[in-house]
């Protein structure tokens, strides 16, 4: 902005250089009247050339008797007449029968400009002392309102955003439709005996719809809504955030009943003692003020306090008794119903084709948050007006899960066909191998076009949700990551650095199932390590051995037993099923991407019925004693 503006000022200048010059050229370029010398004019009036003279002031015009005219000045100490009888002229040369002279009326002009010069210092001396005033004054009053809430205050007249714009969590909406109807009908509850709840923390993952609910609190509630960001009151010179805790909730007892609403809480509500400064730390100081203003020995107020944060572990124990926050409302990740409500909900006002089944993206989409699902909708969007349609169909939906879970398609990379058939193949040994294990997710799709850092993927997903992993089905998961490792060995003889990431994978799942799952037979149920996580850095940084480098050695053991089953019972059915194996990467090579009913019509061979993975009670007769 400044270098604009400099630009600007540059240019403007140059402007007036330019006309300045224009006009000094043009005005050297018109003929200029003769100037004559006051002796010189005498000279003339004495031999009776001239026939009018103009006094103006100290400027005289003269006009002669062949009609030109000159021009000439005065002293201004004497008057025209006194000057020029000094030069010898005459009173008989100034009679009226042979010139004429005429005296012009003083211009005001002259005094107000003479007027201007003395009060134009004055006026800029004291318009220099106003500016100055002025800007000491903005300056105490923004010392002033260091410490004044930033929060913005929200009286619910135009809502955006309702209850109606909120699907998946059901449970959270009821809590806070009773919040919201407290303030609304508060002598319904009070006449039971019940008293407000002082305040509602909203837990949940990253793009649960914290925020999202807040909003719709704010559009529902017919009461103010003050909204502020935990960081808001954090500040570098202590006593700040709590001068700021102490206008805010000013406000909103002002105007009572009312809700307040602080987002990312954990910014400001972290555990005491953990910070450097000791019991001087500004953030303790903003926490201690607002659990004063909470719950302290004025609380006759009807101010209901709203908190989100994904971090309730690093949260303050005063903060969370109740009295503060009463109630602890939990968003979890939404079940395949959910995230259909809510995909209609982002879909709202959008073209849809008539073939479009929401359900169907629902059930592809296990682990999507409301902000995926929000994202995902918004990229089918797109693709559709990329692509010149009027509509949006299932393919762009398709296409769109794709790009938020593994990022666009690389079509532009080239690769070699030798590493084309390396890739068919590792992603066929996925396939096959989730395909052939009843435990396993069903494949819904295999590519072997690059997105993002992958060469290619295999996308198999869960027929219905799922809460609980039993141990074999953490064993499938782990010999259909192994598929593509186990296919490469079995097909060239060779292994490559493709399955790292899978390699990744599969380790960590085995080291929980014996560490954490206590899944393994020879070390038993139970939880070896415990985890350190230093409160001021809110994240999880070392790990706390409990155990002795015995039980290190068996866990190695352990792990790598479950690895290696895993990798030898992958290239076994690889082994078996090696025809439908060659015939999924030979597709591959030619189509580059196969879907589910393509893939199962090349796969001939009869396999095992799906599970869900779910632990099936055993009959009566399997588990019962034998007799004599």
């Amino acid at each position: 902005m400044n270098s604009s503006r400099g630009r600007n000022s540059l240019v403007l200048l140059v402007l007036i250089l330019i006309i300045t010059v224009l006009v000094f050229q043009f005005r050297s370029s018109t003929p200029q009247p003769e100037r004559l010398y006051f002796n010189e004019l005498a000279e003339r009036i004495k031999t009776g050339g001239v026939s009018r003279i103009i006094v103006d002031d100290n400027d005289l015009e003269i006009i002669f008797k062949n009609g030109t005219s000159a021009f000439s000045r005065v002293e201004p100490t004497k008057t025209t007449v006194e000057q020029l009888l000094d030069l010898g002229v005459t009173s008989e040369h100034l009679s009226p029968n042979r010139i004429q002279l005429e005296i012009k009326q003083p211009s005001n002009l002259n005094s107000v400009l003479s007027l201007i010069t003395y009060i134009l210092p004055v006026l800029l001396v004291f318009g220099l002392l106003y500016f100055m005033l002025r800007q000491a004054q903005g300056t105490n009053n923004q010392a002033l309102s260091f410490g004044k809430s930033r929060a913005r205050m929200f009286t619910g007249d135009q809502p955006t955003v309702t209850f109606d714009d909120v699907a998946g969590v059901e449970e959270a909406k009821e809590e806070l439709e009773e919040v919201v109807e407290f303030l609304r009908e508060p002598e319904k509850f009070i006449s039971l005996g019940a008293r407000i709840p002082r305040g509602v923390l909203l837990i949940g993952l990253p793009g649960t719809g914290k925020t999202l609910l807040a909003k719709a609190v704010s559009g529902e509630a017919a009461v103010p809504f003050f909204s502020i960001s935990g960081s808001e009151f954090v500040e570098m010179f202590v006593g700040v955030g709590a001068s700021r805790v102490r206008d805010l909730f000013d406000q909103a007892k002002r105007h009572a009943p009312c809700i307040v609403f602080v987002d990312e809480i954990d910014a400001v509500g972290r555990q005491r003692g953990a910070g450097l400064g000791g019991s001087h730390d500004e953030r303790e100081q903003t926490l201690n003020q607002m659990l004063v203003e909470m719950d302290g020995f004025d609380t006759d107020t009807n101010v209901i306090v709203m908190a989100a944060t994904n971090r309730p572990d690093i949260l303050d124990p005063a903060l969370l008794r109740p009295g503060r926050f009463d109630r602890r409302v939990m968003l979890d990740r939404p079940d395949m119903l959910g995230r259909e409500m809510i995909l209609k909900v982002h879909a709202r006002g959008k073209p849809l084709d008539a073939e479009v089944d929401l359900s169907i993206i629902a059930k592809a989409t296990p682990g999507f948050v409301g902000a995926d699902l929000e994202n995902l909708v918004n990229e089918a969007a797109i693709l559709a007006a990329r692509r010149d349609r009027k509509t949006i169909s299932q393919d762009e939906f398709q296409e769109s899960i794709l790009r938020v879970i593994a990022g666009p398609e690389r079509k532009s990379r080239i690769i070699s066909d030798e590493e084309k058939a390396i890739v068919a193949y590792h992603e066929a040994g996925h396939a096959v191998v989730m395909h052939v294990i009843p435990e396993a997710n069903p494949v819904h799709k295999v590519s072997i076009i690059a997105r993002g850092s992958m060469g290619g993927f295999t996308m198999a997903l869960p027929e219905e949700e799922r809460t609980l992993m039993s141990r074999n089905k953490l064993k499938a998961e782990m010999a259909g990551a192994l598929g593509g490792r186990a296919s490469e060995e079995l097909i060239f003889n060779d292994i490559t650095s493709g399955a790292s990431a899978d390699l990744d994978q599969v380790t960590k799942i085995a080291r929980n199932m014996v560490t954490r799952l206590g899944m393994s037979e020879e070390l038993g149920p139970m939880v070896y390590g415990q985890k350190d996580e230093l409160i001021f850095l809110g994240r999880e940084i070392t790990e706390q051995r409990d155990y002795s480098e015995d039980i290190a050695v068996k866990i190695d053991k352990e792990v790598r037993k479950l690895v290696e089953e895993s990798y030898e019972r992958a290239k076994g059915l690889l082994t078996k099923y090696r025809p439908q194996l060659e015939a999924v990467a030979e597709y591959l090579i030619e189509a580059e991407t196969i879907d589910r009913k393509e893939f199962e019509e090349l796969f001939e061979a009869p396999v095992p019925v799906k599970r869900s993975g779910t632990p099936i009670p055993l009959s009566a007769e399997s588990t019962a004693e034998p007799t004599g």
